[in-house]
């Protein structure tokens, strides 16, 4: 009698989707633990670095699908509760890490999407143990954002639940159901949490702009001023330096503003180089890059780049 065939034996990618299969055909695998999906998941990320990168510009996926065997990701849910956004969580920590790593080295590090997107599903050709893979450079769209769930119903008992994680964790997150997960992408290479957990680091002010971009519905691009001197810069911008405020969009120019402060007297000052700019419902002369004209910057003004990006300071 013939064996029967997987659904991904007769569509002829069983060895491209499933990792392990022969192993998991001789021997019964045991079930997966977290520890086991994170470490899939940076490997299958390191690997997307090395096979898409080139010249010095390092490429990577942006979404990750995986999938398990059914009673696996059953277990994941029923049992561990709350656990794949733990994981995400770290996973998201580890990318940065590597990709630091890759900045540092001297590469160049850009994104091919505005987030992360990771969708934990499974499917019942998967044996126990197995885990699959595909990768995108840009995640699909076919989600709604305003659509947020962190309650969800499970099809075993019918009955609302809903996670037990703090909102430490959640925050930066879009839940749309268990197992979907959008993460905003960060330009710093740090995560919110990480972020925050260096509150005592000193710095002369802070920036906050919300853009008109469709991705970033909802969202804010925050900046800390760690220099006396700061440009800020549109989608052009080619410099990385700590220095330099770029604002992801076509709507502010490169450079579009030169922002110092004064240790003397302890303000700031603003010169313009882009076609726009409104400094409290006033309008600023556009200089020259190479002989910018200065204009006091008051703490809390409100910025109007080309009538269109808003942007706010702040003290620190």
């Amino acid at each position: 009698m013939d064996q029967k065939t997987s659904f991904w034996q007769r569509i002829g990618i069983q060895g491209w989707f499933l990792t392990d299969e022969q192993s998991s055909a001789k021997k019964k695998q045991q079930s997966l633990t977290p520890d086991d999906v994170y470490n899939y998941m940076i490997s299958k990320f390191n690997d997307s670095i090395r096979e898409l990168s080139f010249a010095d510009r390092v490429v990577f996926y942006h979404e990750y699908i995986i999938s398990f065997n059914t009673a696996d990701y059953t277990s994941f849910l029923n049992n561990r509760q709350g656990i794949f956004g733990l994981i995400i969580n770290e996973t998201v920590k580890k990318f940065y890490e590597i990709l630091k790593q890759h900045r540092v080295a001297g590469k160049t590090v850009k994104p091919s999407s505005s987030k992360w997107v990771f969708r934990l599903v499974s499917h019942p050709d998967y044996e126990p143990g197995d885990i699959g893979f595909i990768g995108k450079l840009m995640p699909g769209n076919n989600q709604k954002e305003e659509n947020l769930k962190v309650t969800f119903i499970p099809r075993q008992t019918g009955i609302a639940q809903t996670f037990d994680i703090s909102q430490d964790i959640l925050k930066g997150f879009n839940y749309y159901s268990e197992g979907y997960y959008e993460v905003p992408y960060e330009e710093s290479l740090e995560t919110e949490e990480e972020k925050s957990a260096s509150p005592n680091q000193k710095y002369y002010a802070r920036f906050e702009t919300i853009l008109p971009e469709k991705q970033f519905a909802g969202k804010k691009v925050e900046f800390l001023m760690l220099d006396n001197e700061i440009i800020v810069s549109g989608n052009d911008e080619t410099r990385e330096e700590r220095n330099i405020f770029r604002i992801p969009t076509d709507w502010v120019n490169t450079p579009h503003l030169q922002i110092r402060h004064n240790r003397s007297d302890g303000k700031f000052y603003l010169a313009s180089f882009g076609e726009k700019t409104i400094l409290n419902e006033n309008d600023v002369y556009k200089s020259d890059v190479n002989a910018p004209q200065w204009v006091e910057l008051p703490v809390n003004s409100k910025i109007l780049l080309n009538g269109i990006v808003g942007v706010n300071i702040f003290k620190s």
